[in-house]
């Protein structure tokens, strides 16, 4: 029994079925912020998301049964269970904020998909090459933000009047978020030279930093690719090496 529930929930239908769940608990959940279609299908969304609700326990509680305590050995069955976990406490009352919580059983999706898993797992093995990056973003940030201030603190407090609104105000330029017309050119008509500083500021942070982050990221989608294919080549190797000696040991 263990064996066909292990076959059935591995079954790429099962997770096919799973993800179809997901999304379309996602679109109820939606459609559940319209007052209009609140007020005429609330019994059928409220229906429909108890239902989704189930079948999520249910899988959870089948994965259990078949891995028993293996199940929290994977991070990605431990992230599922804290997903459908959410979804079943109160929401009444002073703990009516966890309603909003309900979308986050979207993020299922990235747990069902092989690919986007690829994704997240490049992600987090980016993040301690990451570390130095940040440092250094941190670090022009905080210079800057100081000259920033002693610039042009006393005629635009509203922007650099402190560290704190320096800060703001240059991560809004390196977003390059109407930092032209918005911030330097105003600056500009009390400071021509302020060019001078601005454009090597979007300059360093914009397209050197940033481009970094993506670099470091994308080196480390590769690297998790390469040791799948690896992991997969050496399995592959294993079994054509068990079927060479169980061929040996035929013709002996």
């Amino acid at each position: 029994m263990v064996e066909s529930l292990q076959i059935l929930i591995e079954s790429s239908r099962f997770q096919n079925a799973i993800m179809a769940v997901i999304v379309i608990n996602a679109i109820i959940i939606g459609m559940e912020t319209s007052p209009m279609l609140m007020e005429r299908y609330d019994a059928i969304l409220g229906a429909l998301d108890q239902i989704a609700i189930g079948i999520f326990i249910i899988e959870i509680l089948l994965k259990l049964f078949v891995y028993r305590l293996s199940f929290f050995k994977n991070g990605w069955n431990i992230f599922d269970f804290v997903i459908v976990a959410v979804a079943l406490l109160p929401t009444g009352g002073s703990l009516s904020v966890l309603r909003a919580l309900r979308i986050l059983r979207a993020l299922r999706l990235v747990s069902a998909m092989p690919k986007m898993r690829k994704v997240v797992q490049g992600l987090f093995a980016a993040i301690p090459s990451m570390g130095t990056v940040i440092i250094l973003l941190a670090l022009v940030f905080y210079i800057a933000a100081v000259m920033a201030t002693k610039l042009f603190g006393s005629e635009f407090s509203q922007w650099f009047g402190s560290i704190g609104a320096s800060l703001y105000s240059l991560f809004q330029i390196m977003t390059l978020e109407s930092w032209s017309m918005g911030i330097v050119r105003p600056i500009m008509e009390v400071y021509p030279w302020a060019w001078v500083f601005f454009v090597p500021f979007v300059l360093v942070t914009s397209f050197v930093v940033l481009n970094l982050f993506i670099a470091i990221i994308v080196n480390a989608m590769h690297e998790e690719a390469d040791e799948e294919q690896t992991a997969q080549r050496d399995e592959i190797l294993d079994e054509i090496r068990a079927i060479r000696r169980e061929i040996k040991e035929l013709r002996s």
